[in-house]
């Protein structure tokens, strides 16, 4: 069996060099860039399964290097950035990252995140999500619509009936704010009155659930005053 390869990208040589012994150590093959022009031409001859990329480098910088990438293919990209603004990371993860680390990082958390792209990508990678139009998707999230389950980067997610009602709804539609009067009518199947409460309730459940901070959530808002959405990614 072909082992998964990953391209670790930055114009630190000691970095690279670092990252690629933990990748090693996990079982990985590792190929090594320190610049985005290498790093497109190792792409473009050779199989990549994941890119770990620097941003602030010469010749090329990540960001552009990923638009490049991009514009072909949808191998996972995770942004390696001394930079640790937010504003920074939305712009990284607007264009097309699928996840952010900043320096210095934990070696342990830069494992698990290169752990949890991989599996979904391999698992609900463009190729399947199109023979199968039954899934909805959105980044590390994907509902089955036949079996009614939801997935998180490639495990299941256990849900309650009205949690997984709610799901479906808000996947269906990502993007759309749903205010809690809505939730209410369509998933208990009731007149919503007072019910502000009752949908809160179930919506931090599920935070609880697929966020890995579920006071800084990646998938599932609130727009105060307004209601709750599934963030397009």
């Amino acid at each position: 069996m072909e082992k998964q390869r990953v391209l670790v990208v930055d114009d630190d040589r000691e970095i690279v060099n670092a990252i690629a012994i933990n990748l090693l150590n996990e079982g990985y093959a590792v190929l090594k860039a320190y610049d985005g022009l290498q790093a497109l031409d190792m792409i473009s001859t050779q199989s990549v399964h994941l890119i770990i990329l620097d941003v602030m480098m010469p010749k090329l910088d990540g960001l552009s290097t990923m638009l490049k990438i991009r514009a072909e293919k949808n191998i996972p990209i995770i942004i390696l950035s001394a930079k640790s603004e937010d504003t920074d990371k939305v712009l990284g993860l607007s264009m097309g990252a699928d996840d952010y680390v900043t320096k210095p990082f934990n070696r342990l958390e830069l494992m698990a995140r290169v752990k949890s792209q991989l599996r979904r990508y391999l698992s609900l990678g463009d190729v399947n999500v199109q023979a199968r139009p039954n899934l909805l998707q959105s980044g590390g999230l994907c509902f089955d619509l036949e079996n009614h389950t939801l997935m998180l980067d490639g495990d299941l997610v256990k849900l309650t009936a009205k949690e997984t009602k709610i799901m479906e709804l808000l996947m269906r539609s990502p993007g759309r704010i749903f205010p809690a009067e809505e939730i209410y009518e369509r998933v208990w199947g009731e007149t919503a009155y007072g019910v502000e409460n009752t949908v809160m309730v179930h919506i931090r459940r599920i935070r609880e659930k697929i966020e890995i901070n579920p006071k800084e959530p990646k998938y599932l808002k609130v727009v105060w005053g307004i209601g709750y959405k599934i963030e397009k990614i």
